[in-house]
């Protein structure tokens, strides 16, 4: 299932998103229920909830009608996170 999902990405919303500097991470497909990531400029843009509805969602269950729903999961990078603890480690006096 994740296989045909990927492709509906790579085909129609990977390059959607690109234009804006964003990418997408799967995350996972279990139940009927796609789960992924915005990346990139996408990550923390306030119209994410929108480029979810309108353009994942719908790419997603129409292509691969196995999918019920489509979840963004927000959160922050570990790699992120665990730059930002060596940063503060470093500057500790």
């Amino acid at each position: 299932m994740l296989e045909q999902i990927e492709q509906v990405l790579n085909e129609q919303v990977r390059p959607q998103l690109a234009m804006h500097g964003g990418e997408i991470r799967s995350i996972g497909y279990e139940n009927g229920v796609y789960r992924f990531e915005l990346l990139g400029c996408c990550s923390d843009c306030p119209a994410a909830s929108i480029t979810t509805e309108e353009l994942i969602r719908g790419a997603i269950t129409e292509a691969v009608p196995q999918v019920k729903d489509v979840i963004l999961v927000d959160g922050v990078d570990e790699d992120l996170v665990a730059q930002a603890r060596a940063i503060l480690t470093r500057n500790r006096p």
